[in-house]
């Protein structure tokens, strides 16, 4: 049995949607389909309304039929757009640097289930013990948006002190860092562009 995160998961790639298109695209009603993949015309139903996910050995015998390699139902169609719903009940929290007692901050991917994503966001939390982030750099831009408390933010030698609704933008290609700044514990949504 699937968990409700895994099923979510699989969804997301809509494999029984594009099965059906393929077999409806080939005129091949679910009894044609399942004599020349050896399934049931009970299962491949199940399989293109979603309420089964099919093994990868299946998943290869439909394929073949159709002259595709499994990768045609991992990929994203260019003419759906991407959509992917992060909830926060299934966030991974994480430090900063492993093993950081306490980390400079936690944070948590809001868009992880994107495969080919164009940007990475992540909403983070500086603790009120925390310390000073080390001084990192990456290809691309930052943008961060600061929720409660106030984030000490230094880009080079520059240092911004950024408080609730606050919003700073920079070239992270230049040498950054974090600290949390003031009296209470800051949150903010941090998004990354490379």
């Amino acid at each position: 049995m699937l968990t409700e995160t895994l099923s979510a998961g699989l969804a997301q790639y809509r494999i029984g949607p594009k099965i059906r298109a393929l077999r409806l695209n080939k005129e091949l009603g679910l009894a044609q389909l399942g004599a020349h993949t050896g399934l049931s015309p009970a299962m491949l139903s199940k399989i293109e309304r979603g309420l089964l996910f099919p093994t990868l050995p299946t998943l290869l015998r439909i394929a073949l039929v159709f002259g595709l390699g499994l990768d045609h139902f991992f990929t994203e169609s260019a003419e759906r757009p991407t959509v992917a719903v992060t909830r926060k009940k299934e966030r991974l929290r994480l430090p900063d640097r492993a093993g950081a007692n306490p980390p400079s901050y936690v944070f948590e991917s809001l868009d992880f289930p994107v495969m080919d994503r164009k940007m990475q966001a992540y909403y983070a939390e500086f603790p009120l013990l925390s310390k000073p982030s080390e001084l990192h750099r990456h290809n691309g831009a930052e943008l961060i948006y600061v929720l409660r408390g106030e984030l000490a933010v230094k880009v080079g030698n520059d240092q911004t002190v950024l408080d609730a609704g606050d919003a700073m933008y920079f070239d992270s290609e230049t040498p950054h860092a974090y600290r949390r700044h003031g009296r209470s514990s800051c949150a903010a949504i941090v998004v990354v562009v490379p």
